[in-house]
């Protein structure tokens, strides 16, 4: 490829796939190019150019992005490529960037691009000023105030839609479904979407300290189901967060040992069929008490990542790109570009670190919030007050088919680690 001696701004997308890059891809551009600046795509995040192949690229103009924000996907492409792990292929990204005239560089991802960019504008020495943006469904990028992350938004809208028409097969077809949603490491998604939408229990990786426990999370399940079927309905909808097998020892769910890691060493979640395994396991334990329940697994995901965005996350992401962009013209660099309370404020890319692990940090969701708490108390499954009213555990037991003692027995410690009442006024 031909270069020339004008300085340029690249873009690249990495990790997986979020609505609303675009947005931020058009909106970048636009600013960049008002500038003065040539812009660049940069296909398939740092797959390419960690390997010194600069010919992956697509010059970006105005006429081409003016309208890609109402679309999903990513209009350059994306990849879970990572330069971080190979000090070779971090030093061949930069130089790829400078061969091609790039000082200036946009990042668009969620954990692993946020630290593949900190390491990248570390490793060049000045030479290149990179900007992020932070982007994920999953929104467990450690943003301030609570703020989301882009394209969390959207995923859970289109994630509510989904589980609401299956709330209603539900409940016409006499059936439970186990909804599996993403979220690698935190259960956010999974808990956007089960609050929204009112379904029967939401599952996440946090309510457990320590490794999760697939008994547990199959005894949950079971006492939910006998909950409901004693108060007269044989129909519900769980949604659970991926994450619950990150946390899981590999012995617990033999089907992790031989699972392949990504990039980012990540295990590949979406090749264990999670939903399959809870529902054998839990029409197993319902058989011991003689109740038959029709389970359908449903995973959910890629329906939600490549999706058109909503209004917030359209507007949102143009912020983003523009301040970007911004930045970078006006001699700055280095950091994650965040908007909070509708305003634009910087974090430096270093304090995203997690000095204990050396990775970005991640933010979970806070079991000791009152949204959290407020989510719980929606929820049916069995919880402590159940077990103090003797009237309502009698009703249990007799669903089970067996003795009250017998049903402390088996579900008594799923509340051991329920959290305690909510108290909102106090004198």
């Amino acid at each position: 490829m031909t270069t020339h001696s004008q300085k340029r701004l690249g873009i690249l997308v990495g990790g997986g796939p979020a609505p609303g890059i675009n947005s931020v891809i058009g909106a970048a551009t636009i600013r960049g190019l008002l500038s003065g600046c040539e812009v660049l795509g940069i296909r398939d995040g740092f797959k390419w150019i960690m390997e010194g192949d600069i010919d992956h690229v697509t010059p970006l103009t105005i006429d081409a992005v003016s309208r890609i924000h109402f679309r999903g996907g990513s209009y350059i492409g994306i990849s879970r490529a990572n330069p971080t792990k190979d000090e070779h292929n971090l030093e061949t990204s930069v130089i790829s960037l400078l061969r091609l005239n790039i000082d200036k560089l946009i990042t668009i991802g969620g954990d692993d691009t946020a630290f593949s960019a900190f390491r990248l504008e570390e490793r060049s020495e000045g030479r290149i000023r990179v900007v992020h943006v932070p982007k994920t469904i999953d929104n467990d990028l450690d943003l301030p105030n609570n703020m989301c992350t882009f394209g969390y938004q959207t995923a859970r809208h289109i994630g509510v839609e989904i589980v609401k028409n299956l709330m209603v097969d539900a409940k016409t077809t006499s059936r439970w479904y186990f909804v599996i949603t993403m979220g690698r490491k935190a259960g956010h998604l999974a808990l956007g979407i089960g609050k929204a939408a009112g379904a029967t229990l939401t599952l996440i990786p946090e309510e457990w300290s320590g490794h999760v426990q697939l008994t547990r999370v199959v005894d949950t399940l079971i006492g939910a189901i006998v909950k409901r079927l004693a108060g007269g309905r044989p129909d519900g909808v769980a949604v659970l967060a991926e994450g619950l097998v990150e946390g899981m020892d590999a012995s617990d769910v033999k089907a992790i040992a031989g699972l392949e890691r990504d990039a980012h060493d990540n295990l590949r979640i979406a090749e264990i069929d999670f939903g399959e395994i809870l529902k054998t396991k839990v029409q197993a334990g319902l058989k011991r008490y003689g109740i038959k329940a029709t389970i359908a697994a449903k995973n959910i995901g890629y329906e939600l990542r490549c999706a058109d965005p909503i209004p917030f996350d359209m507007e949102y992401t143009r912020d983003l790109g523009y301040c970007a962009a911004k930045v970078l013209d006006e001699g700055g660099g280095g950091i994650m570009v965040t908007m909070q309370e509708a305003t634009f404020h910087p974090i430096p890319l270093g304090a995203m670190i997690d000095p204990t692990t050396g990775r970005t940090r991640v933010r979970m969701v806070d079991i000791n919030s009152e949204r959290y708490k407020i989510a719980r108390r929606y929820m049916i499954r069995l919880r402590r007050d159940d077990f103090d009213d003797p009237h309502e555990l009698a009703k249990f037991a007799a669903t089970a088919g067996i003795s009250l003692d017998d049903f402390r027995r088996d579900f008594g410690t799923l509340i051991d680690d329920e959290p305690p009442p909510i108290h909102l006024f106090r004198n």
